[in-house]
């Protein structure tokens, strides 16, 4: 796949390297190499929201909307319906529910036409499971993928670690590959310098670094979008480090703290956008009981953490963490998983207030403005 059509920082194509590189391979395996272009697909549906998620002052995922969008969607319906292929395999370090030999044997399977097609057919949802290598695992960016494409996909590196995958890849003469370094930053455009980057697309808008506690001026910086929470805040003249807190985006203010640790940086409450479910659309155990205890994570390969979920009536989760967590911030995606089995997730646009807040008896600075009719409290009901 060419999802992205431009030179990187130094004025090199890196599609067309990874092209070289996928191609060498196949050659190798003797097997036929397929291009497709999804570079308009791409530019539509995920670097457009990832733009107008930063405009509004979010922190987006692109690698999770692409998935869902680029690879799962797109390209999944091409090689099904343009190449004939009974399935697709990816690279990501992940499970599913369902043996290689049950992928294959659903081509197989007649089924009913027309309109009513689902109310009558009796099929077990296909789970999405953690891979055997933890520290590899790659559930957090398949967590809005369909159960469409789930049933057809398999994932071959699941149950392997990676060094595991390098030695199979020496011993199968494929060292052009081993020597590529890790995919790092934005999905399919790489690693650059972000603001300089962002810039290039959204307008400035100056504002001033405001200090949490005193309310001091200490610096200025090109536009408050530019900062996610908990991030380090580099202000000229400054040697200490100070870091995220809020933004206030009438204002164009970025609020700072002088700790990385600092309670104005940690929230225990959140409410995500309506919830993406993989194989049960909620689970039972939620529309029973309108509360589920589980575990999510906001960052790929952060620690689980406990927490409960209160489901409200549009399909949205309150999201209620055991003990208060560092750095939550708007247009991140909380991806909740229950044991080896990844839930699904929905993205975080309202956050409660912050320890520090509370402490303060201030009210909190982020509010989302997608949560009409929330009222003013945040308190998720009881």
């Amino acid at each position: 796949m060419k999802n992205w059509d431009s030179l990187d920082e130094h004025g090199v194509c890196t599609a067309d390297r990874d092209c070289e590189d996928a191609y060498r391979v196949c050659q190798v395996l003797d097997i036929p190499f397929h291009q497709v272009s999804y570079v308009k697909e791409y530019w539509n549906e995920v670097f457009s929201d990832f733009l107008n998620e930063y405009e509004k002052g979010r922190t987006p995922n692109p690698d999770i909307v692409c998935n869902k969008h680029i690879k799962f969607s797109c390209f999944f319906h091409y090689a099904v319906d343009n190449l004939g292929a009974d399935a697709i395999a990816t690279g990501h370090y992940a499970r599913t529910s369902l043996e290689e030999e049950e992928v294959f044997q659903q081509r197989h399977v007649k089924r009913p036409e027309g309109l009513f097609r689902n109310r009558f057919e009796v099929r077990n949802a296909v789970k999405l499971l953690q891979a055997a290598d933890s520290f590899k695992d790659q559930t957090f960016f398949l967590s809005q993928v369909s159960q469409d494409a789930l049933r057809r996909t398999i994932f071959p590196l699941g149950g392997l670690t990676k060094d595991f995958v390098k030695k199979i890849a020496a011993e199968n003469k494929l060292h052009h590959v081993l020597q590529k370094k890790e995919s790092m930053g934005i999905c399919f455009v790489g690693k650059r310098n972000f603001e300089h980057f962002l810039l290039q697309y959204l307008q400035p808008r100056p504002g001033r670094f405001v200090s949490i506690e005193d309310g001091r001026v200490l610096g200025t910086h090109k536009g408050w979008f530019l900062y996610t929470l908990g991030q380090r805040a580099r202000i000229g003249g400054l040697q200490e480090p100070w870091y995220v807190v809020e933004k206030d985006g009438a204002k164009g203010d970025v609020f700072v703290a002088p700790q990385t640790d600092h309670p104005a940086l940690y929230r225990d409450l959140l409410r995500t956008s309506r919830v993406h479910w993989i194989a049960e659309e909620p689970p039972a155990v939620l529309v029973r009981d309108k509360m589920m205890e589980c575990h999510f994570r906001f960052r790929h390969q952060m620690a689980l953490v406990p927490c409960v979920l209160t489901l409200n009536q549009d399909g949205t989760v309150w999201v209620t963490a055991v003990k208060a967590v560092r750095a939550l911030a708007l247009g991140q995606f909380a991806v909740f998983y229950r044991g080896q089995e990844c839930l699904g997730s929905g993205k975080i646009l309202r956050l409660g207030p912050s320890a520090y807040t509370l402490q303060r008896g201030r009210s909190g600075a982020q509010v989302a403005p997608e949560s009409p009719g929330d009222g003013p409290g945040l308190r998720p009901p009881l």
